[in-house]
């Protein structure tokens, strides 16, 4: 259903170069990232109360076409075992297999191989939670990437401190990694919501033919200035509620990174309260184009979650303290709902006031709802 390589080589081909810097510095550059990714390691600890139960080294460095390379690959390794599960169980003489094999796989390619090299000038760094299996066929926990190239255009356009920014990113980039090596239940968690929400997709022609009516209508929407994305355009009402469980934890998975990357303290990071004001005009800016792009694929709900997740976070440490907030990672029943993010006293109320929760390792955690049909 999609042509990986195509993917790949689309996205490579795309990408718009990174900024000019000669090659002293590019070295100097990967080295400094390098070595703030291992410093940052202790002040998120310290800060946060959180441990990793498993040895973290230094972040991976990579380009923009790197970048690329590495998402596809995280993409095969949950997708295909459920796009050849829906490919063979689903689409088969149906009419719906006719669209799809008549669109084919290289087009499915192309339109994630552009989106990908769209994604690919932005992102700054993130914890890959679903990797290829090692040689020993074992399924690696995750790894921290660096995309230098834009760390380095970010930091030139904002005019901050070099070192100050890297660190900055490192804190916010690390606490990811620390939230799911000291989590191990939460990455199978999202796993296992990504995998109902595919496998609650409706591929019924007519279903299908409705739902590319409604992302024409959000992509007009959109232009004319409305607030539609394709993601909604694409939902079926079974997906939109696994969709919110997904939302609920990256909300919280995100704001706690921004908290901690501001929280942390200026005697580590002097310049953050410059650098934060600087960035959140950027992140807020670009041109009508950049901005219809950003809506239409989620990023602006996205820079959302980063500012309904940090006031969650920052208001219940603020009422509870860091240990009793540590508690949103004992089990799934202990997560956040969006309506919980959006009014954290009544996840205070549930979780910190009530009688304890079940935590993790417990035979009986239930889940937060029934799993699709």
């Amino acid at each position: 259903m999609i042509d990986w390589d195509v993917a790949v080589n689309t996205g490579v081909r795309l990408v718009r170069p990174g900024p000019q810097v000669d090659l002293a510095e590019a070295r100097k550059a990967v080295a400094q990232l390098r070595e703030l990714s291992v410093t940052a390691q202790s002040h998120v600890r310290d800060f946060t109360g959180m441990h990793s139960l498993e040895p973290a080294g230094p972040a991976v460095i990579v380009d923009r076409p790197g970048w690329i390379k590495a998402n596809v690959d995280g993409f095969r390794v949950v997708l295909e075992p459920l796009l050849d599960r829906l490919g063979s169980g689903r689409l088969s003489g149906t009419t719906a297999g006719s669209i799809t094999t008549a669109v084919g796989s290289r087009i499915t390619g192309v339109q994630l191989g552009a989106i990908l090299a769209y994604l690919a000038g932005r992102v700054l760094g993130q914890y890959e939670l679903f990797l290829p299996p090692d040689p020993d066929g074992r399924g690696p926990t995750g790894r921290l990437t660096l995309v230098a190239p834009n760390i380095v255009h970010a930091e030139r356009e904002l005019n901050v401190d070099t070192r100050d920014f890297r660190m900055w990113v490192c804190l916010h980039e690390e606490t990811h990694r620390t939230q799911f090596t000291s989590t191990p239940w939460l990455r199978d968690y999202v796993q296992e919501q990504m995998r109902e929400f595919l496998l609650a997709s409706d591929v019924d022609a007519t279903v299908f033919l409705d739902r590319l009516r409604a992302a024409g209508e959000a992509v007009a929407e959109a232009v004319r200035g409305g607030e539609a994305n394709l993601i909604d355009a694409f939902q079926t009402p079974v997906q939109s509620e696994i969709l919110d469980r997904i939302t609920a934890v990256m909300t919280l998975a995100e704001g706690h990174g921004d908290y901690v990357m501001d929280a942390v303290g200026p005697e580590v990071v002097p310049s953050v309260a410059e650098i934060r004001r600087k960035f959140q005009r950027r992140r807020e800016g670009g041109n009508r184009v950049d901005r219809i792009i950003r809506q239409l694929l989620g990023l602006d709900l996205k820079m959302k979650q980063y500012e309904e997740g940090a006031a969650f976070v920052r208001t219940v440490v603020d009422q509870v303290g860091m240990a009793d907030f540590n508690r949103v990672w004992e089990s799934r029943e202990t997560l956040p709902t969006m309506q919980e993010v959006r009014n954290p006293q009544e996840w205070i109320d549930r979780v910190v006031r009530a009688p304890e929760l079940p935590r993790a390792d417990s035979d009986d955690v239930p889940p937060q709802a029934p799993p699709a049909e």
